[in-house]
C-alpha cells in the first residue's frame, strides 16, 4: 500500500510533540500541529481512504471510471480543506503525487490517461482542484 501524505503529517506532529515534551524543542518552534491540525488530517485521510476503495473497485480500463474517481477525490479534498486552508504548495504536490501513485499501483498508465484528454500527467487534478 502506498503511504498516504497524512501518515507523514501525523508522524511530524507526533515527533514535534515528543520533542517539546522532552524539552529538546521550544513550543514556539513546533509548527507541525498548526500546519496539519488533527481535524484537517482526519478529514483528508477519510477522503484518501475513500479514493483507495473507489480505485480498487473501479474498472481501471475505463477512462470514464478513472476520471470519475479522480474528480471525486479532488472535490473531496477541496471540501476537507475548506475550513482550514491547510493545503499549500507542499501538501498539493504530495496529494497530487499520491493520487497519481494510487492509479499507477492499480495498473493505470497515467500519462496515457491524461494524454487522451490532451493534458500533461502533471495536470491530472487541475480540472477540479481548488488547492
Amino acid at each position: 500500500m502506498i503511504e498516504r501524505p497524512t501518515t507523514r503529517w501525523r508522524d511530524r506532529v507526533a515527533k514535534q510533540q515528543a520533542e517539546v515534551a522532552a524539552g529538546t524543542l521550544a513550543p514556539d518552534r513546533a509548527y507541525a500541529s498548526e500546519l496539519w491540525p488533527p481535524a484537517f488530517t482526519a478529514a483528508v485521510d477519510a477522503v484518501l481512504a475513500g479514493y483507495e476503495r473507489d480505485i480498487a473497485a473501479a474498472d481501471t480500463g475505463s477512462d470514464d471510471a478513472v476520471w470519475a474517481a479522480v474528480e471525486k477525490v479532488v472535490v473531496g479534498l477541496n471540501t476537507a480543506d475548506e475550513p482550514f486552508g491547510a493545503i499549500e504548495t507542499g501538501e498539493r504536490e504530495q496529494l497530487a503525487d499520491y493520487i497519481d501513485a494510487v492509479l499507477t499501483d492499480a495498473g493505470v498508465d497515467v500519462a496515457a490517461l491524461t494524454g487522451r484528454r490532451g493534458r500533461d500527467r502533471s495536470e491530472l487534478t487541475d480540472a477540479w482542484r481548488a488547492w
